[in-house]
């Protein structure tokens, strides 16, 4: 594969994410205006996020003459293992936390406000986020990267771009931004090499979409401050040690999550060298 095509074909692929993310809050948005319960607007535009994504896709890879299956986007193949990961992960991470000494915070929501949440953080930031980035950054990127030099650098730079792309417009501090940017690459080699382990997109996209609807998802908030505006329930920490809050983005990247995305990257390298092993 050409350079031109592998770095064209990345580019166009954040272009067809970034409008299918638009248009789904749009058509969201408009149908809310339109009268229609806020919590199934959240569910439908989550819902139309995943579909446009994939058509938007399939026909990027007609343009670069490619097939489905060669970005990882095959038919869908889960395994019981990463299932399994997927929710021990990031239940394990909060159960971390909520070890720790804190305080419960109630938010004032009304019932239908708390539906409106968690149906955005189930739909939209779960399973189309978790899915659609997964096809982007571990699918047409990491693959495309990989035709064209080699498997090193398919983990290494998407898995850059995704720790960048997380303080864009955010304006944290130095300190801050460096802390996600770190977090955000381990993460990213984390989903990658499950992917490259499975041959696919839909095992590193459901431990993405666990992590996103669990540590994300609206229920339960944990940090130095309380959120009401966002979580059910927040867990306020007593200690606000930088490293152990994640600073101002949050639990995501503390020590804590870091070292469970290092424990869920070592398993998947050491499958991988087994596997590889096995095959020689």
């Amino acid at each position: 594969m050409s350079t031109g095509k592998a770095i064209g074909g990345s580019v166009l692929a954040l272009v067809f994410f970034i409008i299918a993310e638009v248009c789904s809050a749009i058509i969201g948005e408009v149908l809310f205006k339109a009268g229609l319960n806020a919590a199934v607007c959240n569910a439908i535009a989550g819902i139309i996020f995943v579909v446009s994504a994939f058509f938007l896709f399939k026909g990027l890879t007609k343009i670069l003459k490619i097939s489905m299956e060669d970005v990882g986007i095959t038919k869908i193949r889960l395994s019981l293992k990463w299932v399994f990961i997927a929710i021990l992960l990031p239940v394990s991470v909060l159960g971390v936390f909520l070890l720790l000494p804190g305080d419960f915070v109630l938010s004032d929501m009304s019932r239908s406000e708390m539906a409106s949440r968690l149906a955005s953080g189930i739909f939209f930031s779960g399973l189309g986020s978790g899915f659609v980035e997964e096809m982007l950054f571990r699918g047409f990127i990491m693959r495309l990267l990989k035709k064209r030099w080699n498997t090193a650098v398919a983990v290494m730079v998407p898995s850059l771009l995704f720790g960048i792309v997380h303080i864009i417009g955010t304006g944290y501090s130095v300190l801050s931004s460096l802390l996600v940017i770190t977090a955000g690459t381990l993460v990213g080699v984390m989903f990658s090499l499950i992917s490259l382990e499975e041959k696919n997109i839909w095992n590193s996209g459901i431990v993405h979409c666990f992590w996103n609807i669990i540590i994300i998802g609206g229920a339960l908030f944990v940090g130095s401050e309380a959120d009401t505006t966002n979580s059910i329930v927040s867990y306020v920490l007593e200690n606000k040690s930088f490293a152990l809050t994640g600073g101002e983005f949050g639990i995501e990247a503390s020590v804590v999550a870091v070292a469970g995305y290092l424990l869920v990257s070592a398993i998947a390298f050491i499958i991988i060298r087994m596997t590889n092993t096995r095959e020689a």
